[in-house]
């Protein structure tokens, strides 16, 4: 941390002369995230956790965020997250998000935006188990959908 804050420093110092303050956009872009990603860091080390809100982990991606899965083969998963309905064998993007969110809470959008897509509820719903909530399944029984 004290290197990298010493490097930051000295990259600072260097704006000031002629000639040395010129980056390129995806250069500027990644020192901005540099910065944010040694705040963060300073921040988590003096409040001794080892989180904090949209924590960075990617210094050329920095939009991308870590989601804990506590999955056997990996406990952390990167990338955006996505919510997907398949109808006739096309695929419709119901949601995409960076952040980490519950998928049980999409199934009544999902099933909301097929409704507006086609005219009408769908007969069924394929879903995994998280999806199969009691609170879903009132609300497909409530509208004539099975659930399997």
């Amino acid at each position: 941390m004290s290197y990298l804050a010493r490097n930051l420093r000295a990259i600072k110092s260097l704006f000031v002369l002629p000639g040395h303050g010129i980056l390129n956009e995806r250069q500027s872009q990644e020192l901005a995230t540099i910065r944010i990603l040694h705040d963060q860091q300073q921040t988590m080390y003096k409040s001794k956790t080892n989180r904090i809100k949209d924590r960075i982990v990617s210094i050329s991606q920095p939009h991308v965020c870590h989601i804990v899965r506590g999955k056997a083969k990996a406990a952390t998963e990167f990338g955006a997250k996505i919510a997907v309905s398949m109808v006739d064998g096309y695929i419709f993007l119901d949601r995409l998000d960076w952040d980490s969110f519950n998928e049980s809470v999409e199934l009544k959008q999902a099933i909301e935006s097929y409704k507006e897509r086609f005219g009408y509820y769908p007969e069924a719903v394929l879903a995994d188990k998280i999806y199969r909530n009691c609170d879903n399944r009132a609300y497909c029984k409530e509208r004539g959908i099975t659930v399997q």
